[in-house]
């Protein structure tokens, strides 16, 4: 544990926001952050000026991102190539990265210094698609920390841009993966054919009255991060059956871990109908979607399986990941093409998102802690917190192999305490890292 940000005290001082426009004419609001250490043989070299420099030379090939969404009919958003920029701050802080400790792991209780919420920039249309801060530290490191519009890019997209900004940063003239926009090709079929049952979008007619969470403004929500230790994931095999245990993945482990503690955890009723939903990555040939390379925009799903609060929590370990292995298995070109369709004939419905749908989103192998600007490697690197009660899972450090997995929730705070029972309970170690205890913490960011 690194220091505390209650005992903390530090300087960040900030110029004001300027739009970064291309060097040429050419539906959430997510938070992530990076940490570098300084680099000897750039000791001269300001990182702000190379990250701006870069950051405006990239945007000639992501024009779009330089663009602002509008809404059309039907809800359905498009991109306005207008050129008008992103938000781009530059930031000192006299504070060094030994001081912050992890501070900077999420739910990141300092981001609103090192990611500034600049006014009027929180709607999704009509705003700048990227908010990116700079800040130098008093040892010689940086803090490169951005906000992106959700509907631009998934978190592999947005990996292959800032390692298209770090590639001319470094000295590239171009990115090595030229950028595809083909937006077209996750378009809906004519006609449209709803092929699969899709719980993580709920009934039309649905209501979350009664729900423990209805609404993601109620004043008893917080922020808080559970940690999954190697040795800790290596105990929570152990209540599985050889068979499983030795052929389900990390992600289906510890996902069918926190949703069964965090249904036991809400108290639901037990009759209620609850849900997990995975965000899934839809490239690769497994999916057989022949998602080009350099195609940077949303190519996930979010499939869910549905069981009744009592039969989750009652069953042993095993009813959990085996339900949580079948939806990530329901990812394939039919169930992505029916997602499509469902959104085109129901005008873009939006996830379910009370407390009984948990919706998790893996960023360990997304490639956003390979991002370089010429410093190396970062030190920390992923989301800096949960968003609209979406969890995502984050590296506690940015090594290859034998790291821990953090993940931050946002749910009500009387429920903290039991899940954190539940879930030492099953990895026999504690795993709560850091709390915030704010009421806005789970609206975006």
């Amino acid at each position: 544990m690194g220091s505390s940000p209650i005992s903390l005290l530090f300087q960040v001082k900030r110029l004001e926001p300027e739009l970064v426009t291309p060097a040429k004419a050419l539906r959430c609001q997510t938070p992530f952050i990076w940490s570098y250490t300084s680099n000897p043989s750039s000791k001269e070299i300001d990182p702000v000026q190379v990250i701006r420099d870069a950051l405006s030379r990239s945007l000639v090939y992501y024009y779009p991102l330089a663009g602002r969404v509008r809404e059309g009919p039907n809800k359905k958003l498009m991109v306005d190539c207008n050129g008008e920029g992103v938000l781009f701050i530059e930031a000192e802080a006299d504070v060094t990265l030994e001081q912050l400790g992890d501070t900077l792991q999420p739910p990141c209780p300092l981001l609103e210094d090192f990611l500034y919420d600049v006014p009027g920039t929180n709607d999704i249309v009509g705003t700048p698609l990227l908010i990116v801060q700079v800040t130098r530290l008093k040892c010689g490191g940086f803090i490169f920390a951005m906000r992106l519009n959700h509907t631009m890019f998934d978190a592999v997209g947005l990996a292959q841009f800032l390692n298209a900004v770090g590639e001319i940063a470094r000295g590239a003239h171009a990115p090595s993966i030229p950028p595809i926009w083909e937006r077209e090709i996750l378009n809906a079929r004519e006609p449209p054919q709803v092929t699969y049952m899709h719980h993580e979008y709920g009934d039309e007619n649905e209501s979350q009255a009664g729900s423990v969470i209805a609404s993601m403004d109620q004043p008893d929500l917080i922020q808080r991060c559970f940690y999954f230790s190697p040795k800790g994931i290596r105990s929570a095999r152990k209540h599985l059956p050889p068979n499983l245990s030795n052929t389900c993945s990390t992600f289906e482990l510890i996902t069918g871990c926190l949703w069964k503690c965090r249904t036991i955890a809400l108290a639901m009723n037990p009759n209620e109908a609850v849900r997990v939903s995975l965000v899934v990555n839809a490239r690769g040939k497994r999916n057989n979607l022949n998602v080009p390379l350099g195609f940077y925009g949303n190519a996930i799903g979010f499939p869910s399986v549905v069981s009744t609060a009592e039969l989750l929590c009652n069953s042993p370990l095993e009813y959990a990941v085996q339900l949580v292995r079948e939806a990530k298995n329901k990812m394939n070109e039919d169930y992505i093409k029916s997602v499509a369709d469902l959104l085109a004939l129901r005008g873009w419905p939006s996830l379910t998102l009370a407390g009984n749908n948990f919706i998790l989103s893996d960023n360990t192998r997304t490639g956003v802690g390979e991002v370089d600007f010429g410093w190396g490697k970062p030190i920390i690197a992923g989301p800096a917190k949960s968003v609209n009660l979406i969890s995502f899972y984050v590296r506690d450090s940015n090594q290859e192999k034998d790291y821990g997995i953090l993940v931050p929730m946002c749910l009500p705070f009387w429920c903290m305490e039991k899940i954190e029972q539940e879930l030492k309970r099953i990895t026999m170690e504690p795993v709560e890292v850091i709390s915030k205890q704010d009421s806005n913490t789970c609206l975006d960011a």
